[in-house]
C-alpha cells in the first residue's frame, strides 16, 4: 500500500510539473513580440482527448491520496470480484463507440432504426440499464384483430413484430418454426412441454404443485430466468400463477413472442441483478440459458441473487442444467450445496450424443425457513 501511494504521489507531482512548464512556456510566449494576428488554428481532436485524459488522471490521483482517517483500501473483496465479472458503471464507458451510436439521434423525433441490434449488444456487454432517450420508438401498427388471451394460441401474429433482416434470420413466426421447431415459437406444440413426463429429468407442473401442497407452501409468484418464448410462464398462468420471464432477442423476437402470449417479458441479461425486491417470490426457475457456459463464479453470484428474491420456503428449480459429469461432482454440486437448501428433487442423466461426458441435472431445492 505504501508503495502504491508513493507511486501515486510521484505521478501527481509529474503532472503538476508538466502543467507548470506549460504555463511557463505560455507566459514566455506572451512576452515575445507578436506577429500580426492570424486566424486561430483549430485544436486537433487527439489533443483535446489527451487534455481530458490528463484532467481525469489528476482527478483520480487526488482522490487516491491518503487521509487522516483512511490509510488503506477499504474496497470489499466481493465488489472487486463482481466488477471483474460484470463491470459496474464502466461497461458503457468501455464501449463508448456503441453507446455514442446508440445516443446519436434527433430529439423529439423518431428514434433511428436499430438495424444492428446496438441496444442488444450494449446490454449483453453489461451496459445496462441503457440511458433514456427523448425520441419516439417505432412500434408495429395497431392490430387489426384482438390479441390472443389464451397463452397457447394456434399461432402468433406476424404483424405485431418489427422484423429485421439484419437482426433475424426469418421474417415470420412460421419461418422460425420451420427452421427450428424447438425454439418455442409454435405455442400449440408447447402446451405439453411442462405437463408430460418422459424421464427422471422432467418435473411436470402437476407434480410441482403436489410437492408444494404437501409442504404447505403456496405458489403464487415466480420468475423464469432465460425463459425463451415464455412457455413455462404460460403454463403457470393456466394455474393462476404469475410468472415473469427474462429473455433476450438473440436472433429472434423472443420478447415480442412472450408479450403476444399475454405474459410479461423482462429484457435483461443474466449478469444483471434481478429486478425484483428481496424475499417476494415463491419460485425461481433456471432454464437452458443457465448452464456450464457461465463462469462458475458468475453462476455463484446468480444463485445468491436468486436466494435474495426467494421467500422462506420458496423453491429454486434448476431445469436441465448441463455440464461435464466431473464438473458437476467437483464444481457445481458443491457450489449449489453452499446455499443450504433442502433437496426435494435431484436427478441426473447423460446428455445424448455428448463427446465430452456431459450430463443434465434437474434439481428442485427449497429455501430453509431461517438462516
Amino acid at each position: 500500500m505504501g508503495f502504491t501511494m508513493s507511486l501515486n504521489l510521484l505521478l501527481l507531482l509529474a503532472m503538476v510539473a508538466t502543467n507548470i512548464l506549460s504555463l511557463y512556456h505560455l507566459s514566455s510566449t506572451l512576452q515575445t513580440p507578436k506577429k500580426p494576428p492570424t486566424a486561430a488554428p483549430l485544436v486537433p481532436d487527439h489533443l483535446i482527448q489527451q487534455l481530458h485524459t490528463i484532467r481525469s488522471t489528476i482527478y483520480q490521483l487526488t482522490r487516491l491520496q491518503p487521509t487522516a482517517t483512511a490509510t488503506r483500501s477499504t474496497t470489499p473483496s466481493d465488489l472487486l470480484l463482481h466488477s471483474r465479472l460484470s463491470p459496474i458503471a464502466s461497461s458503457c464507458h468501455n464501449h463508448a463507440d456503441l453507446l455514442h451510436k446508440y445516443m446519436t439521434y434527433t430529439p423529439y423525433s423518431l428514434c433511428p432504426p436499430d438495424s444492428d441490434s446496438i441496444a442488444e449488444s450494449l446490454i449483453l456487454r453489461g451496459c445496462h440499464p441503457l440511458p433514456r432517450r427523448r425520441c419516439f420508438s417505432k412500434t408495429p401498427p395497431k392490430p387489426t384483430s384482438s390479441l390472443p388471451h389464451n397463452p397457447f394460441p394456434s399461432s402468433l401474429p406476424d404483424q405485431n413484430v418489427l422484423w429485421s433482416d439484419k437482426n433475424y434470420s426469418c421474417s415470420s413466426f412460421s419461418c422460425l418454426v420451420r427452421s427450428n421447431p424447438k425454439l418455442g415459437f409454435d405455442p400449440s406444440r408447447e402446451i405439453e412441454r411442462f405437463t408430460s413426463y418422459a424421464n427422471e429429468l422432467d418435473l411436470p407442473i402437476p407434480q410441482l404443485f403436489q410437492i408444494a401442497k404437501s409442504a404447505n407452501s403456496a405458489l403464487r409468484l415466480g420468475l423464469d430466468i432465460g425463459g425463451g418464448t415464455g412457455t413455462f410462464a404460460a403454463t403457470m398462468k393456466l394455474h393462476n400463477v404469475t410468472v415473469i420471464t427474462t429473455t433476450m432477442n438473440l436472433g429472434a423476437p423472443y420478447n415480442e413472442a412472450v408479450a403476444l402470449r399475454g405474459l410479461v417479458p423482462l429484457h435483461v441479461p443474466l449478469q444483471q441483478r434481478l429486478p425484483v425486491f428481496d424475499g417476494v417470490l415463491d419460485l425461481v426457475r433456471c432454464g437452458h440459458a443457465v448452464n456450464r457456459w457461465i463462469p462458475a463464479t458468475a453462476l455463484e453470484f446468480l444463485l445468491y441473487d436468486v436466494d435474495r428474491v426467494l421467500r422462506s420456503g420458496g423453491y429454486l428449480w434448476l431445469d436441465h442444467f448441463f455440464s461435464k459429469s466431473v464438473d458437476l461432482d467437483k464444481v457445481y454440486g458443491p457450489l449449489i450445496g453452499k446455499l443450504g437448501y433442502k433437496k426435494v428433487k435431484w436427478a441426473t442423466g447423460s446428455k445424448a450424443n455428448s463427446k465430452y461426458g456431459e450430463v443434465y441435472l434437474t434439481a428442485l431445492l427449497q429455501k430453509p425457513g431461517s438462516k
